[in-house]
């Protein structure tokens, strides 16, 4: 009666103790012990044994208790199917599942939950697909927690449809905040902002005023940094605030990312001045944004502050550190970091380093030394295509035929992602008025079904978005023919002061006008930014700085007209390109172009 009674009280403070085990040492001690009061064997033990292990990532031994068990409930699957899944192991929490179909232990909710954050681990939709119409059979496919997973698996394998109507199937009532965050992570992670910004207004009117949690408001700032949207951004900066979350670290870095992506670094400056402790996250992230604007010795003074507190860097902060270098001109101080990295911080330069110091040694002119390091670097796929795109950028913008000629060649070695490169030789050939060789360009792309992103620009004003693509000014509205009046009356001035771009464009003539001798006619075809931004200038306060987001890198003609713009309208103009922000003002460019 005492050993009963001793084993009654000692039993429920050892599966405390597993509960709160986190190494294995400890948790085999504790299982010993339950062995000697002899209560192991029972199913509640047993699981609790199972995902102490699985915990620690013993799972051979938890799957060794896990097959010694005379009796199994639908915890001990699930504990085990856990552990799996998050050791790394995915694909075997999944046939666990398969598996369990044969035992005639019916699975629940969380059972489906853990399978199907397995697959979401596996990015795999087709395996993901089988554990959805299973849960349907077994009537859990409309639980909350099932759902939540179901999305969240959908969105990491990219079928963002079938997640939204996941998401749309749950029951308003079912909808939590965790559900709503898991779509809007969706949205944000496959590049879907402004979807993920409209659901973030949705929740807000429709979720009977349910608190944002700091996942969901973390994913509306990444979006709010993908599409440039500042007026939004702010808003969603104020909710931070509002509850409580202003010193999230996930949330503080989104926020210096956002601020920094909407052209306004000094706001990225002040989120990460009020960090007490930044670590090397945050310090990347401000590190990325000072790249951008081409402020390379204040990234420098950055990643030397960081080094002083003893903050050691990784991978990206470096690279971040050799893209401000790029960016500034600062060319020796990049490579001596590249070829210092290995030795004073132990990492090794990967294929994104080299590419940093081929594209930097490229921008300054020393093309013949970026051939040399380019060939030198052991790099393959994709990442060979962006090393020798960069390095064919570089000899058209340096006028070496040449050397672009060789670089194209390796390009052309590649089926996939090489319009832009190629395209980039067909404007070096124009350049040195070889128009043959352009069209032939132009001709292999045809033939090879290779097209061309088409580029696109976008000013925010009111809060409200208007994306321009080359040649449709539609956008504007009814102010469409002022926009081109306005850009055809900025053309003509600035041809006073020198210009010999076409702001983009072509003119069509007249067919009554004599050949155009007047060099008048209507403009066609003009760039995105350049229909952003004669729409700016009409509609915002004069004096106030216009910004314009981009999809592509700027073109020399409209890199060259946003100066001479800024100089003519005494305005300041902040352009967010593919590479980098520029920052015109009164004739000139914050690039010094290093772009």
């Amino acid at each position: 009666m005492a050993a009963t009674s001793t084993t009654a009280t000692v039993t429920p403070l050892l599966i405390h103790l597993l509960r709160g085990a986190t190494d294995h040492a400890s948790v085999a001690a504790t299982h010993a012990k339950l062995l000697k009061v002899g209560t192991a064997s029972a199913v509640s033990s047993c699981n609790h044994i199972i995902a102490a292990y699985c915990r620690c990532g013993v799972t051979a031994r938890a799957h060794d208790l896990f097959d010694g068990m005379p009796e199994r409930d639908v915890i001990s699957w699930t504990a085990l199917m856990s552990g799996y899944s998050s050791t790394g192991r995915p694909r075997l929490a999944v046939s666990l599942l398969r598996d369990m179909s044969h035992s005639g232990v019916p699975p629940n909710a969380f059972t489906f939950s853990t399978a199907v954050s397995a697959c979401a681990r596996l990015a795999d939709a087709g395996l993901g697909r089988k554990v959805h119409a299973r849960a349907e059979v077994e009537g859990y496919a409309s639980d909350a927690v099932v759902a939540t997973a179901l999305i969240d698996m959908y969105g990491k394998a990219g079928d963002v449809e079938t997640a939204r109507a996941v998401f749309i199937g749950m029951a308003a009532p079912a909808r939590n905040a965790v559900s709503w965050g898991s779509m809007l992570s969706v949205y944000a992670q496959n590049a879907l902002g402004r979807e993920a910004i409209q659901l973030f207004a949705e929740f807000r009117t429709k979720s009977n005023f349910m608190a944002p949690n700091h996942f969901m408001l973390s994913s509306v700032v990444n979006a709010c940094a993908g599409v440039g949207r500042l007026g939004v951004g702010k808003s969603v900066h104020g909710t931070v605030l509002r509850f409580g979350h202003g010193c999230n670290g996930v949330i503080v870095v989104g926020l210096v990312d956002m601020y920094s992506k909407c052209g306004f670094y000094e706001y990225s400056r002040k989120v990460f001045d009020r960090i007490e402790h930044p670590s090397v996250i945050c310090y990347t992230s401000i590190i990325v944004a000072a790249a951008k604007y081409g402020l390379g010795r204040c990234a420098l003074t950055f990643f030397n502050e960081m080094i002083d507190r003893d903050v050691l860097p990784n991978s990206v902060t470096l690279l971040g550190v050799m893209h401000a270098c790029s960016h500034s001109g600062l060319v020796d101080t990049g490579l001596h970091l590249l070829h210092s990295m290995q030795s004073k911080y132990d990492i090794h330069p990967c294929a994104s380093h080299y590419t940093c110091a081929v594209d930097m040694l490229g921008r300054a002119g020393r093309l013949e030394e970026a051939f040399e390091l380019a060939n030198e670097a052991q790099v393959e796929g994709r990442d060979a295509l962006m090393l020798w795109s960069s390095l064919l950028s570089a000899c058209r913008t340096h006028r070496r035929l040449d050397l672009a000629t060789r670089a194209a060649h390796r390009v052309s070695e590649f089926n996939q992602d090489v319009a832009g490169a190629l395209v980039v030789m067909s404007n070096a050939y124009t350049s040195a008025g070889q128009t043959d060789n352009a069209a032939a360009v132009w001709s292999n792309m045809r033939r090879r079904g290779i097209q061309k992103d088409p580029g696109c620009s976008w000013i925010e004003i009111k809060d409200i978005p208007y994306v321009f693509y080359a040649g449709l000014v539609s956008p504007a509205g009814a102010r469409a023919g002022e926009v081109m009046m306005l850009l055809d009356e900025l053309e003509g001035k600035m041809r006073e002061k020198g210009y010999k771009g076409g702001l983009g464009s072509t003119r069509v003539f007249d067919a009554h006008e004599e050949d155009g001798e007047d060099g008048k006619g209507e403009m066609v075809g003009v760039h995105s930014e350049l229909l952003a931004l004669g729409f700016g200038l009409l509609v915002t306060p004069k004096g106030m700085t216009i910004r314009v987001m981009k999809n592509l890198r700027m073109c020399c003609d409209c890199h060259d007209a946003f100066k001479l713009i800024s100089d003519i309208m005494e305005r300041e103009f902040v352009v967010r390109d593919l590479n980098r922000f520029h920052h015109f003002k009164m004739g000139s460019c914050s690039c010094n172009d290093y772009w």
